[in-house]
């Protein structure tokens, strides 16, 4: 079986090297010139495009950064859509609103082909040792075909519910991340105001009710030490912008994640968009708060 996979980013590429381990024949493109190059090199195969991927490839990977580029991946006229894909399996891996989902899937059966979602939690050491946690929508039949590749990249597959479902479920923990890094922001410049060190209130927060394994593997981040990027700033924004989105559509509430989404804005605008996402609270202390001064 030979995999395809649109997006060469630090998970994609995380993603086609620990396929590749496994033993899978992979083929690949990315719309940046730079991140094919530098995957080229590293002995990947890469193709002209999406339709060239799709018409190659049995079961096609795509993990981008937002709606719009993955609606061009698959409908545009050179995307995946545009090729013959009879009987393949794609599983978008990126984190979307559910409502693209459900606008792809009848676009994809039309052609004969099948959809899953399948945007996944952890980051790229979890990629790199098989622990990713899936969280699919879609068809049965089609979920359990997908576990033929997810099966290299994840401890763990769960079925949510049809296609948008895992997007949904992505969004909703993204949006708890996102609205939880706010209040850690706020109660270090709370504590800091009152005289409290950074690492005497990271120490407690460790032992608090709210303690979780993603602040006891941000902690250093969060003291100011350097680290490799999982999440950065500009992503998160995105996927709050999807989930308010999303929430409206629906007609849900969500002023604390729209009280988020300006924080986030912010640093975006003051040039941290790509920095960790553990950099919010640093960001929030020593610039957002100048603005109340």
């Amino acid at each position: 079986m030979k995999v395809g996979l649109v997006g060469l980013g630090r998970m994609g590429a995380a993603i086609w090297q620990r396929l590749a381990e496994r033993g899978c024949a992979v083929v690949a493109w990315d719309r940046s010139e730079k991140a094919r190059a530098a995957q080229g090199k590293r002995g990947l195969r890469v193709l002209d495009g999406p339709r060239a991927v799709a018409a190659e490839a049995d079961v096609v990977l795509s993990i981008i950064t937002e709606d719009k580029g993955v609606r061009q991946v698959f409908a545009g006229p050179d995307g995946f859509l545009a090729a013959e894909v009879t009987g393949k399996l794609f599983i978008e891996m990126s984190t979307l609103q559910p409502m693209t989902h459900r606008e792809l899937a009848p676009l994809v059966k039309a052609k004969g082909a099948s959809l899953v979602d399948s945007p996944v939690m952890g980051s790229i050491p979890t990629v790199r040792e098989g622990k990713l946690l899936a969280l699919l929508g879609g068809e049965a039949a089609d979920v359990e075909r997908a576990r033929t590749v997810l099966d290299h990249l994840t401890r763990r597959i769960v079925h949510i519910g049809p296609n948008g479902a895992g997007c949904a479920m992505k969004l909703a923990v993204n949006l708890g991340m996102a609205v939880y890094l706010q209040s850690l922001a706020e109660a270090i410049a709370l504590g800091q105001s009152e005289g409290l060190k950074l690492d005497q209130m990271l120490e407690i927060f460790a032992e608090a009710p709210t303690a979780s394994p993603w602040l006891k593997g941000k902690t250093g981040v969060l003291r100011g030490e350097p680290a490799d990027i999982t999440l950065d700033v500009r992503t998160m924004r995105k996927d709050v912008m999807s989930a308010i989105a999303t929430g409206a559509r629906n007609g849900v509430a969500m002023p604390a994640t729209s009280g988020t989404l300006a924080s986030l804005s912010a640093a975006v605008a003051g040039g941290w968009g790509e920095k960790d996402l553990a950099e919010v609270p640093r960001y929030f202390r020593e610039f957002m708060l100048q603005v109340y001064d």
